[in-house]
């Protein structure tokens, strides 16, 4: 019984690889999962393969820090985050899985003019836009996080905040373990530790993949849902795509007694800190400034992640860091992901370039991309993050909301 329910829980396959299947997907984290559940759901499309070179959830969806919000600053970003947010808000019972998502709210310091003039601008566009978010002033923030520290003669003191209410986090692994659970109960196959090392492609349209195992799968359609190697991926066709990969480093704490119930970011200081039900302080930095494929933590960006939060909350001086981790991101040049499909290759899809967001919008993700494969239409809400859109010179640049790499 302790066997079964251990190759349950890890899916260590299930299946043989079929011959053929309607879509492959590259990618087992939460948006190459949402997108087989969708699919399978909405327009009952289940002869679907998704394949891992690693474990379910091994990749960035099991390495990120698990915050959500929709405060960001461009109308195209606001209006698929704020999509995805709401579909998070009702996964446990779409799932019938338990996500543990805490709203506890999103707090994005200002300490500079031009810092306050950001927030002022998101704010408002929040606001058109239906998203529940306001600036709040050195007051009001001390009264929502005592802790914190806002007196006058800090490095950088603080001077506003953009306040989100139905921003919060919630368990990485929740989300991954339900939508796995979801789409394999509907038809969809998963096979980890099952690598992708080729794309067939044949008079301009894939035709079906290729593995390290020597497997060749036809396939209809094929959508690449990788993250930091996505890049790589997509070559396999004979496209390049604008991605950087950089490395993601965070850390979490020994747990104390619970003092905090808001997430809060600090753009200008590079560091995000938020408490955990179970005590414990996650914390993260920007993005390392050299691109890299690594998965070690360094211990730079330790003493970076420290010295801030230190900053911020001086009573954290004495704690200790239980664990550092990393991930590799896929940066483009606006900060914005590309989705959608591909000129000149047929039913080749992309879901990339989600950089150190894409966790915040897997949900909206999957569902937009499963609509464009059964539907063969381009749903108005991705429409703006195609790959042409860079030689358009119609960049969605979401820089200023995602200054800080959460």
């Amino acid at each position: 019984m302790r066997g079964l329910f251990r190759k349950e829980r890890m899916w260590e396959g299930h299946h043989a690889l079929k011959p053929r299947y309607d879509v492959v997907i590259i990618g087992a984290g939460v948006h190459g999962l949402s997108t087989a559940y969708y699919l399978a759901k909405n327009y009952g499309i289940t002869n679907v393969a998704i394949l891992d070179k690693t474990y379910l959830g091994g990749g960035n969806s099991g390495r990120n820090t698990a915050i959500l919000r929709a405060n960001y600053s461009t109308v195209e970003g606001v209006r698929l985050y704020s999509e995805s947010l709401q579909l998070y808000e009702r996964l446990s019972k779409d799932l019938n899985f338990n996500m543990l998502f805490t709203q506890m709210g999103h707090m994005s310091l200002a300490h500079t003019d031009s810092a306050v003039n950001g927030v002022w601008k998101r704010a408002e566009i929040n606001k058109a836009l239906g998203v529940n978010s306001r600036v709040i002033w050195p007051d009001e923030i001390k009264r929502m996080v005592p802790p914190l520290d806002t007196g006058p003669h800090t490095r950088y003191p603080i001077r506003a905040a953009l306040y989100h209410p139905p921003g919060g986090a919630i368990r990485h692994d929740a989300v991954v373990w339900g939508y796995a659970r979801g789409a394999e109960a509907l038809g969809a196959e998963i096979h980890p530790r099952t690598a992708v090392v080729g794309i067939d492609v044949a008079g301009g349209q894939v035709t079906g993949v290729r593995t390290a195992a020597g497997d060749v799968v036809g396939a209809g359609v094929v959508v690449n849902s990788t993250s930091g190697f996505c890049s790589t991926i997509t070559k396999m066709v004979g496209v390049d795509i604008p991605v950087v990969s950089h490395q993601l480093q965070a850390c979490v704490t020994e747990p104390v007694k619970p003092f905090m119930n808001k997430v809060v970011v600090s753009a200008n200081l590079h560091v995000y800190v938020y408490q955990t039900d179970r005590g414990e302080l996650v914390m993260g930095s920007e993005i390392d400034p050299y691109s890299s494929y690594s998965p070690q933590s360094t211990l730079e960006t330790l003493e970076s992640i420290a010295s801030h939060a230190v900053e911020l909350f001086p009573a954290l001086k004495n704690l200790r860091v239980l664990r550092q981790w990393s991930g590799v991101c896929d940066m483009t040049p606006d900060y914005s992901p590309i989705m959608g499909l591909v000129d000149g290759v047929k039913n080749f899809v992309l879901d990339v370039g989600w950089g150190t967001y894409g966790f915040k919008a897997g949900p909206a993700s999957g569902y937009r991309i499963a609509e464009l494969i059964a539907t063969q239409k381009t749903p108005e809400t991705i429409r703006p993050f195609a790959l042409s859109r860079f030689d358009q010179n119609a960049q969605v640049s979401e820089r200023g909301a995602a200054a800080v790499s959460h």
